[in-house]
Formats: C-alpha cells, structure tokens, sequence
C-alpha cells in the first residue's frame, strides 16, 4: 500500500488542531483501559494503606452511582466544557451547529440523535466538548449527552465523561433529567438555565456496526424506548441529524453473516458495546492510523415534537409519535443533503 504523507508545510494552525485530536483519543484510550491496569495493580501488588484506599475509593464509586446516577448537576465545569483543546478538536473536521426551530427553556428535550457513526463526535463536541456554539444557540437550555451506564463505573473515566456533561442512558437517569423542574425561581435552576436537553444516540452499539463513509444507515423502526420516555415524562423529542458523521471513520468490512459480524454481534449481545476496528489516517500520514479523516459534520437540530405526557403510554400513541420522528428525519435529510454532504446524490437514507 503506498503511503500519503503529510505536506511538511502544512500550516500550523492545523497542526495545533491534529494534536488536540490525536491527544484526546490516546489520552482516552489509556485512561479507558490504563485505569483498569491501575486498579488491579494497586489492589494485588500496593501496601496495605493503598489497597484500603482503593477499596473505599471502588465502594465511593458504586455508592454514588446507585445514588445520584453519577450525573453533574448544571452545566458542570465551564473549563472542562469550554477550552483552548476543544475549539481546535471542533475545528479539526470542523463541527458545525445548525438550528432550524426555537426550543424555549420552559420544557424538557430528548433529542434523538442520528447516525451514531464510529464516536458520535457532532453530538459529543456540540453538546458536551466545546457547548459554546449550543448556549449561543440555545440559551438556558443544559446539553447532556447520554451514554452507556456502565462508563460510570469506570473508575477515573467517569469523572471526565461528569465533567464534559455526559449522562447515563439508564431510565432512572433520564427520568430524574426529563422531569426537572424548569422554573426560574427553582433552587436547581439558580444557574439561568431552566431546561435539559438530553441527547440519545438512538440506533447505538448496532447503528456503529452498519456505520461506513457515505452509507446513512439508521436503526430506528425497532427503537421505541426514548418516545416512551419522552411521553412518560412530558419531554419534547427533537430530532436531530449529524451529516457527515459517518465519513470520518471507516471500519474494517463487516457486512451482515461475515465471520467478523458475526464475532461483533456476539461480544454486543454480551457487553453492550460493538467491538469495532476502525480505519482513519495517521498523525503524519493520510493513508492509515487511528484518527478520524478531516470530514465537515453539520449537525442539524430539528423542531420538537410535542407530546401529551402519560405515566402509561398507549401503544398507537407511541407509535404515532415514532412515525413522525421517522418522517421529520427523512424530510431533514432530503432537505439538507445536498447542502452538507458532497456527492450526495449518491447517498441514501436507509432505516431500518
């Protein structure tokens, strides 16, 4: 395979934005695994003193996240939600923010989030990273992002993915979010903000599997738990479109019945997560490596859908409401394609 070097006069804006993005991802991907190790070595090979404390620090963990669901409250720290590191990981691809209706502070969001693509990075920058171009935007509306319960007992991760917003997708954690009081005088309010909007990367684990440059694969017609949620708690459903998204990464072939498929499908059903191998570029060369590739994403918020809040949601109903989730998606991307996807007569939206 011929290798495509990096220009040696690439200017140095860029090269500030490529080490933002090759620092977040290692520095993710030794926290994520590396903490493991530390917990284990601490606990077989240090003293006494360091094990207890590993120990309580382990039974902290478990204790707080059974109590609060380990959310942060507000917008947590502003620092670690909006710095120098994230602006030049936006502008990498760049990240873009389009909003196409009002979503007025004085109700609760879920915004069904597509496609999941291999990191879900415009709903991860937008609304969790770098929420300076959302409270532009979308003032006294909190962005949070839901993800996997069990990234919270991660320990050390857990306190990073707190501070960038991001939440459990477990139904006790949505719901203490969905049903926040949203007025002003509200003591969990003295902030400004007087809404969350949560957002749901519907499709999931199994969205990233069908996820390659230029196919828009949703799964969707089987998901019907975030409009359940939505009516249970008297929370609008916005759904929203990330172009782009899934052309910054590409993965190895993993078409439906392949033997690495069926290997991915397997470790899913067990874990949850979609053991994925990825294919980018390198720091210093285009042709392979862990990074994403430069692709614009715009992601495009659409109008909400309201709903009539019920502790019992009727079956028809939650079907009428996911259909027209389904209908506003497609509209959207018939609508915006060609505007934010190149070539985009040759991509189609597929929902499965």
């Amino acid at each position: 395979m011929k290798i495509e070097w990096a220009p040696v006069g690439v200017p140095m804006e860029r090269r500030r934005q490529t080490f933002a993005m090759a620092f977040l991802i290692l520095t993710f991907m030794i926290l994520s695994f590396g903490s493991y190790f530390f917990v284990a070595a601490v606990l077989f090979y240090g003293s006494l003193w360091w094990r207890t404390l590993m120990v309580i620090y382990l039974v902290y963990v478990y204790a707080n996240h059974r109590r609060t669901h380990s959310i942060m409250d507000g917008n947590g720290w502003k620092i670690s939600r909006n710095n120098w590191l994230f602006r030049h990981y936006r502008d990498y691809f760049p990240v873009q923010l389009v909003k196409t209706a009002e979503l007025p502070p004085n109700k609760n969001y879920i915004l069904a989030s597509f496609p999941h693509g291999i990191l879900g990075t415009g709903i991860s920058i937008n609304m969790g990273l770098d929420i300076s171009k959302w409270l532009k935007l979308f003032p006294q509306v909190r962005p949070k992002v839901a993800t996997l319960d069990q990234n919270f007992l991660t320990p050390v991760v857990r306190g990073l993915l707190r501070s960038w917003g991001l939440v459990s997708v477990s139904k006790d954690a949505l719901v203490y979010l969905l049903t926040k009081s949203n007025d002003p005088k509200h003591k969990d309010n003295r902030d400004g903000f007087t809404s969350n909007a949560v957002a749901i990367l519907v499709g999931g684990a199994q969205e990233a599997l069908d996820s390659h440059p230029g196919k828009y694969i949703l799964t969707l017609k089987n998901r019907k738990g975030f409009v359940k949620m939505a009516i249970r708690t008297g929370s609008s459903i916005v759904p929203t479109f990330s172009f782009g998204e899934v052309d910054i990464l590409d993965q190895v072939a993993n078409p439906p019945n392949s033997p690495v498929r069926r290997f991915q499908d397997f470790v899913k059903r067990i874990t949850g997560i979609s053991p994925l191998i990825p294919v980018g570029r390198g720091i210093f060369n285009y042709s392979f490596g862990f990074l994403p590739n430069r692709r614009r994403i715009v992601q495009v918020v659409g109008a909400p859908i309201d709903v009539v809040q019920s502790d019992q949601p009727e079956a028809a109903y939650v079907d009428k409401i996911h259909n027209q989730v389904i209908a506003d998606l497609e509209k959207m991307f018939a609508k915006y394609k060609d505007q934010y996807i190149p070539n985009s007569k040759q991509d189609k939206l597929i929902i499965h």
